[in-house]
C-alpha cells in the first residue's frame, strides 16, 4: 500500500506541475480509482501463490549464486574443436582440384 501512497503523491505532483491548464480533476480521480485496482490486483495473486522476495533474501541469493556456479560449471580440459564444415578448411584434400583457363 506505501509503494501506491507514493505512486499517487508523485504523479499528483508531477499532473499538477505539467497540466494546469488542462482538466485535473479527471486525473487525480483515476489516481484515486487506481488504488483499489492496486489492492485487488494484489490479492488476487496473493490467493495464487505469489509472494514478493525483500531485498534482503535477493541480496543472500545472489551471494550463493556465483558460488554455484562454480561447482556445476567443471568441464575437464579444452574444448573439441568443431567438425569440418564448408566454410572451415580441413586441408588440401578437401577443396576441389580446379582446372585454370589458359592466360590469352
Amino acid at each position: 500500500m506505501r509503494e501506491w501512497v507514493l505512486y499517487v503523491a508523485i504523479m499528483a505532483l508531477v499532473f499538477v506541475l505539467f497540466f494546469r491548464e488542462r482538466n485535473l480533476l479527471g486525473a487525480l480521480t483515476g489516481l484515486l480509482i487506481s488504488g483499489p485496482l492496486y489492492l485487488g490486483l494484489g490479492a488476487v495473486l496473493a490467493k495464487l501463490g505469489y509472494q514478493r522476495k525483500t531485498i534482503k533474501q535477493m541480496r543472500s541469493e545472489a551471494k550463493t549464486a556465483p558460488a554455484e556456479r562454480r561447482e556445476t560449471a567443471t568441464t575437464p580440459g579444452p574444448r573439441p574443436r568443431p567438425a569440418p564444415t564448408k566454410r572451415t578448411s580441413a586441408g588440401p584434400s578437401s577443396r576441389p582440384n580446379r582446372s585454370r583457363r589458359p592466360r590469352r
